[in-house]
């Protein structure tokens, strides 16, 4: 209840500071005094005990809901787990996990680090680390698997119902930004990147160099799933395969000195091999410079789907106490001008959410030859490939982990030697199915979200009774077609499947090698890399 009544004022008080700050000093004096003494007043005088630490924690919290959601503020142990997300480095057990409703869960571990050489996998459920419960840690559990080098941590766990224990030797963690790559059908190499932190561009160029040498003559460049990173890792991996003094992106704010051009600053490495890029509906930001850049140089051939849409920038300023507000203090622009921001936080509709460009308000831009592209909703591939998108019933299944949950169950019950002995077939799939079914797996649509408001307001409006059984058809409407759904989208729901499947097994070096060999939006980046007319004319 203490929270429902400081939020709203402290919200709109803190916003209009946001707003007015750059033209009106006074009006930021006057918004803090005023807060400062609303916030001790309440503190001092509200009829019950109230948690200053908790009150303002939702007053930030309130007042950053109503800007876009990249703007953040950052505790100190956020601030060091970003330090750490950018250096690439970091001491702990070498593991991905998930903590949600006080249960943690091991998502990933990677090969060769201290939990993997523990023998945990990807589904295990951390419930005790030491002496100390994960229910009942108050903070991010998470925080406890980090330490000093070499150090033991005791861990009890959770696996398909029994408990064991563990003792893990923690050790420096190396997170590169370039996991895999590999020569393939012995004259195309092929990078994975999927971070653009302080290592990025070094090792997309040590890849670069080492592939050429052993006969490279084409490249492609995956950037799917990469959420982005640090911009200018961005630019100097565009470096690479375009000249010095380049412009790769510029950047426009209402702040005169966050109005920045970026170009290349180093000689590349190869301005003339074939090159084809790999992106996605979840290949943002930096992604989405690197390939928007080439693209718009005419430069690479785009392959894939629609890349996210995240053409905002964001700065750490410094806060006090250790703690920081990460800030969207820009646009970014691709070099012929547009924006590929999908998502209009500034203008929402009347529930709130932002709103989406119209594909008939996209504006078309040039690249150098004159190719028509498009702003407004990410980066739009030369070539689409149907299984790289992601529907919102294949982004569900993702979200609410069914497809995780899946893997884990399919990982205890079959078993591989080899990655030429997987085979994923058609009765697996019947059985995925058959998997939601059983466990009740809720992955809810958008469908669902809105028409579940739409029932809860009706009880308001004290008409439930009279919605209730219109709202039941649409229930059992919505079911069938979400099963129908899950026929429609079985390639791309497949391939999600497979993915999180053969790292069970072989973790992500099997995973890229079967990719290599399976994936659609390699086989087609292969192909137009050999059709050398076809590469040129999409180009031209």
């Amino acid at each position: 209840m203490k929270k429902k009544i400081i939020i709203p004022i402290l919200a709109v008080a803190t916003l209009f500071v946001t707003v007015s700050f750059k033209s009106d000093f006074f009006e930021i004096a006057k918004q803090i005094e005023i807060f400062t003494t609303l916030f001790k007043e309440l503190n001092m005088n509200y009829v019950d005990e109230t948690n200053p630490a908790e009150l303002m924690d939702a007053a930030i919290e309130g007042m950053l809901d109503d800007l876009d959601p990249y703007t953040k503020y950052w505790t100190e142990q956020e601030v060091e787990d970003a330090k750490i997300n950018r250096s690439g480095e970091y001491s702990g057990i070498g593991s991905t996990v998930r903590t949600k409703d006080k249960v943690m869960t091991i998502i990933e571990p990677r090969k060769g680090y201290p939990a993997d050489k523990a023998g945990l996998k990807a589904g295990d459920q951390i419930i005790k680390i030491g002496d100390i419960s994960v229910s009942d840690f108050e903070g991010d559990a998470g925080d406890m698997l980090k330490g000093a080098p070499g150090s033991d941590i005791q861990i009890t766990y959770l696996r398909q119902g029994k408990t064991a224990q563990t003792t893990i030797k923690r050790a420096e963690v190396d997170v590169d930004a370039v996991p895999f790559y590999k020569l393939i059908n012995n004259n195309t190499g092929y990078i994975v990147l999927t971070k653009f932190n302080k290592k990025a561009s070094a090792q997309v160029k040590e890849a670069l160099i080492n592939l050429k040498t052993d006969g490279a003559e084409k490249i492609i460049l995956d950037l799917r799933g990469n959420g982005g990173g640090l911009l200018i890792e961005a630019i100097r991996i565009c470096n690479l395969f375009l000249p010095k003094g380049e412009l790769i992106t510029t950047t426009k704010s209402v702040v005169k000195k966050y109005n920045k051009t970026y170009k290349t600053q180093e000689e590349p490495v190869d301005t003339e091999i074939p090159l084809v890029v790999l992106i996605n509906g979840r290949s943002a930001s930096a992604s989405e410079i690197v390939s928007g850049g080439l693209q718009d140089h005419d430069r690479a051939v785009i392959v894939g789907a629609r890349s996210f849409g995240k053409g905002l920038v964001q700065r750490p300023k410094p806060l006090t106490y250790g703690t920081q507000l990460k800030v969207t203090i820009s646009r970014y622009y691709s070099p012929s001008g547009r924006c590929i921001q999908a998502l209009d936080y500034w203008n929402r509709d009347e529930k709130g959410n932002a709103v989406r460009t119209d594909a008939q308000d996209y504006k078309e831009f040039k690249t150098k030859n004159g190719r028509p592209v498009f702003d407004g909703g990410g980066v739009f591939p030369d070539i689409e490939i149907s299984s790289a998108k992601m529907s919102p019933i294949t982004e569900a299944l993702a979200k609410d982990y069914a497809i995780f949950e899946y893997a884990t169950k399919y990982y205890y019950e079959h078993q591989y030697s080899s990655l030429n002995e997987f085979s994923f077939t058609d009765a697996d799939y019947d059985d995925f199915k058959k998997f939601l079914k059983k466990t009740r797996f809720e992955f809810e649509t958008k469908t669902e979200t809105a028409f579940a408001k739409a029932l809860e307001q009706a009880e308001k409006d004290g008409l439930k009774k009279e919605v209730s059984s219109v709202y039941k058809q649409l229930e059992n409407t919505i079911v069938k077609a979400k099963d129908k759904e899950l026929d429609d989208r079985k390639d791309e729901i497949e391939n999600m499947l497979i993915d999180e499947i053969v790292k069970r097994y072989f973790y992500r070096d099997g995973l890229y090698e079967y990719q290599i060999l399976n994936n659609q939006e390699i086989a087609e980046a292969v192909r137009v890399l050999n059709d050398d007319n076809r590469y040129k004319n999409i180009l031209n």
